[in-house]
């Protein structure tokens, strides 16, 4: 009784896992439902990296407009303290009073210019940042897309 009943359990145990190796139909399903979304999930990583070509195309052309401004902004100081100089040196406090604050402004723009241009550096560096970590993301769909199809084509040779 004991033998039949432990052969009875091994013959039982060993359908079991064989019944779990052959392929059904709902594996198919499967993996047609998985090819999909690793399909939808590609598209989804392909319009990210759109949008961060984008959004680093715009933040370097933001940069160079302020590194732009900043050089301008030098000239106008240069330019404005050589003139507050030459009203000293005549002795026109006056003139001298309106060119320190014409310099006081331009010390602020050139400030705000440079707070601008280091955000829009930090932005570029994150944006780049981004797009190498979607484009990792894509590879590995397209990586889970092929062998999707791989085993779609093995469950339907099985079939």
């Amino acid at each position: 009784m004991r033998r039949s009943f432990l052969f009875f359990g091994l013959v039982s145990l060993a359908s079991t896992m064989a019944l779990a190796q052959a392929p059904t139909n709902g594996d198919i399903q499967g993996d047609r439902k998985d090819l999909r979304h690793d399909r939808r999930d590609m598209r989804k990583d392909q319009r990210d990296i759109n949008h961060d070509k984008r959004d680093l195309r715009h933040d370097r052309v933001d940069r160079n407009r302020d590194q732009r401004d900043i050089n301008h902004d030098r000239g106008d100081l240069n330019k404005d303290r050589a003139e507050r100089n030459q009203d000293l040196r005549n002795g026109n406090t006056a003139g001298a009073q309106a060119e320190q604050r014409d310099i006081n402004h331009d010390k602020r723009d050139l400030h705000h210019d440079r707070v601008d241009r280091n955000h829009d550096q930090r932005d570029i560096n994150h944006d780049r940042r981004d797009l190498h970590h979607d484009r990792v993301d894509r590879n590995h769909d397209r990586k889970d897309i092929r062998h999707d199809k791989r085993d779609l084509r093995r469950d339907r040779k099985g079939k």
